[in-house]
């Protein structure tokens, strides 16, 4: 027994990721027109103060994120498409990945 949409059915499914996609790219532009006008009020009051960015720490966190993405791809890609052209959406981020990760090491 097989079952089809109707016609209706299938606009609304088709219309829901559209509206959904809209409905979060208004939340992200009203939060950061919000942070904006935060910031220029701190700026005007003198109360701003620049974040602080551990480089090394975001290094280290980003290139481990990487190199267990681009690990697990490889593994996939290399198991599902044995050596092709696809592998290399999973060496890229490996290697990203293992270059953060030396940078990191390096850059005391």
């Amino acid at each position: 027994m097989e079952h089809t949409l109707s016609p209706a059915a299938q606009v609304i499914i088709s219309i829901v990721p559209i509206v959904g996609i809209c409905f979060a790219a208004s939340v992200i532009f009203f939060a950061l027109l919000w942070k904006h006008r935060e910031n220029s009020r701190r700026i005007e009051l003198g109360a701003y103060e620049a974040p602080q960015v551990n480089l090394r720490n975001f290094s280290l966190l980003l290139g481990l994120c990487l190199t267990g993405v681009g690990a697990v791809l490889s593994v996939m890609f290399f198991l599902l498409g044995g050596l092709s052209w696809g592998l290399l959406g999973g060496l890229l981020p490996l290697a990203i990945g293992i270059m953060l990760l030396i940078f990191t090491k390096i850059a005391r």
